[in-house]
């Protein structure tokens, strides 16, 4: 029973502290003096110009994806390179060297034949 107490009053210390950080933002937060005009879109002193709901390409998004994709991949490189060293330094435990290498051109190699497919397909062309 003791520790459907303290289950509950986490849970009542948690709701406090949300209620509460939500009470002081609606108190603290700027009201401006202009009125509709700062609720708008775009509030760099330009009227917008259209709907909000308006339709993207897709190949923004696919473009975005190939990005954070390689760039996920790109930053994977550092470890890798850590560890190779390590290995061709002999301070490594027992990993082989041709094994850590055949992965390592897996690895790019993958990379590379992303890239391709992508540039292939047309979709780092930008329109």
């Amino acid at each position: 029973m003791e520790s459907y107490t303290m289950i509950g009053f986490s849970v009542f210390l948690g709701a406090i502290f949300v209620g509460g950080a939500i009470l002081i933002s609606k108190m603290l937060a700027f009201r401006s003096p202009a009125g509709q005009r700062k609720v708008q879109p775009y509030e760099c002193s330009e009227d917008p110009i259209g709907g909000a709901r308006i339709r993207f390409k897709v190949a923004f998004y696919i473009f975005a994806l190939l990005f954070l994709l390689f760039d996920i991949e790109s930053l994977f490189l550092f470890p890798c390179m850590k560890i190779f060293k390590a290995v061709v330094t002999q301070q490594a435990g027992n990993i082989s060297l041709s094994v850590l290498f055949t992965e390592l051109f897996v690895f790019v190699f993958i990379l590379f034949f992303g890239l391709v497919y992508a540039w292939r397909k047309g979709v780092l062309t930008w329109e």
